[in-house]
C-alpha cells in the first residue's frame, strides 16, 4: 500500500488551513459580530481616561475578588446577583461592559447573558481584571489604589529592542 503524496499540499493542508478560511463576506460579518459582543482593556481603559465612557463597568467577580482589586469606577455585582438585583442599580439605557477576574473565567460572560436577557445592552471586555492588571493599569483595593509594573509583552509597553528598554506608556493604545 502506498502512502498519500506528500508533495500534494491540496490533500495534507497543515492544521491551520484544514479546515480552509471563512469566505471574506462571511469572515466580516462574523468580525462584526463578535466586536459588538466584546471589547478588550485598552479599548475601555481609553474610554475611562477620556472621561464619561457612555457605560457602566461592572466586575461580576465575588466581594473577595472584588477586595483583592477592581478597576476603579466600576460596579460591583456579581454574576449570582445579577437576575435580582440588576434592574435595582443599573439604568437599562446605558450599555453595561462585564468583566470578572481573566480568559480563563466566564462568570462576565453569564452576566452578560444575565444583563441581556433582563433588557440591558451589554459587552463583556476579554481580558478582564487579569489583563487589566497586566498592563499596568491602575486598580483599587481596600487599602487604596494601585498599580502592577505591566508586563512586558503587553502591547501598552512596547518590547525591548535591541537591548534597549520600553518607553513609558503616554497613551492606551495598543496599536491594534
Amino acid at each position: 500500500m502506498k502512502g498519500p503524496d506528500v508533495s500534494d499540499t491540496t490533500t495534507l493542508a497543515n492544521p491551520v488551513l484544514r479546515i480552509p478560511p471563512a469566505a471574506p463576506a462571511v469572515a466580516a460579518a462574523h468580525f462584526r459580530a463578535s466586536l459588538a459582543f466584546h471589547t478588550d482593556v485598552s479599548d475601555v481603559a481609553s474610554a475611562l481616561a477620556a472621561g464619561d465612557p457612555g457605560f457602566t463597568l461592572l466586575d461580576s467577580r465575588s466581594t473577595a475578588a472584588w477586595d483583592q482589586g477592581h478597576i476603579p469606577g466600576a460596579l460591583h455585582l456579581p454574576t449570582a446577583l445579577v437576575p435580582e438585583q440588576a434592574e435595582r442599580v443599573l439604568d437599562k439605557s446605558v450599555p453595561v461592559v462585564t468583566y470578572c477576574w481573566g480568559p480563563g473565567c466566564n462568570g462576565a460572560a453569564r452576566a452578560a447573558l444575565a444583563l441581556a436577557e433582563l433588557g440591558f445592552s451589554v459587552k463583556e471586555m476579554l481580558g478582564g481584571f487579569e489583563y487589566w492588571a497586566r498592563e499596568g493599569l491602575e486598580f483599587e483595593t481596600r487599602e487604596g489604589r494601585g498599580r502592577r509594573t505591566a508586563d512586558s509583552l503587553s502591547g501598552l509597553t512596547g518590547a525591548h529592542v535591541g537591548g534597549q528598554p520600553s518607553t513609558a506608556v503616554t497613551k492606551l493604545d495598543c496599536g491594534c
